[in-house]
This record gives structure tokens, C-alpha cells and sequence, in this order.
């Protein structure tokens, strides 16, 4: 896969959910429009896992852990360079060691995922 074609099927996705990593809690807007962002990629639960914790924690998580500055905010045109490398070396050893270490760069975010989560479902008319 390309960098143009990984834009273009999760770059919004991608930036919807990154106010997941912020140094404030998400707003309800912020939350409402992640859903509305998944609701359109039509993706399964276990498929936004994958989403979550492979693509975007090992990315996020460096911005999370900088001294450097405040993270309440991003420039969105370099978290997409950012991400866009990050997922075009995602392949064979990385992609499995990203897997095996996805705990750590996900546990300072997996109580909004959890509330992300509920929420998708029940805009999808599931039991949370």
C-alpha cells in the first residue's frame, strides 16, 4: 500500500481519533465526531482494536510521553507524516512486536477507548 491510499482510506479516521491522545479529556464533540468517523469506515470492533492499538498508539504514544512542550493540541499535516511512515513499515517483525507491546502504548488512553467504544455501540444498536 501506498502513502496516497493509506491517506486516503485512514487519514480521517486517523484524526479523528487522535484528541484520544491529548493531554485534556476528549469533549463530547470530539467524541461524537469519532463515532460519526467510525460510523463511516464501517468497521468491526475487533477491526478498530487493530486500528487503535497497531496504527495509531505506537505514534500517538511518543506524543503522549514528550517533554517537550504542551500536547493539547497537533499539527495535523506532520501527525500524518508521522502515522503515514509508522503504517508503511507496519509489515512482518514490527507489526508483531507493535502487537506484543500495544499494552504499554495503549494504557494511558484505554479508558477513553473503553468510552469510545460504548459509544459506537450503541449508535450501532448493540449491548455495551
Amino acid at each position: 500500500m501506498d502513502a496516497q491510499t493509506l491517506v486516503d482510506e485512514r487519514g480521517e479516521l486517523w484524526l479523528a481519533l487522535a484528541p484520544l491522545w491529548l493531554e485534556r479529556e476528549p469533549r463530547e464533540t470530539d467524541y461524537a465526531r469519532m463515532v460519526d468517523e467510525i460510523q463511516r469506515h464501517d468497521l468491526s470492533l475487533r477491526e478498530l482494536e487493530w486500528v487503535f492499538r497497531l496504527e495509531l498508539a505506537p505514534v500517538m504514544a511518543r506524543h503522549q510521553l514528550s517533554v517537550a512542550g504542551e500536547w493539547r493540541a497537533f499539527d495535523d499535516y506532520r501527525l500524518m507524516q508521522q502515522l503515514v511512515s509508522h503504517n508503511l513499515r507496519l509489515k512482518g517483525w514490527r507489526r508483531k512486536s507493535w502487537a506484543l507491546f500495544s499494552g504499554l502504548t495503549t494504557m494511558m488512553t484505554r479508558h477513553r477507548w473503553n468510552e469510545l467504544m460504548g459509544r459506537v455501540m450503541v449508535a450501532r444498536g448493540e449491548t455495551p
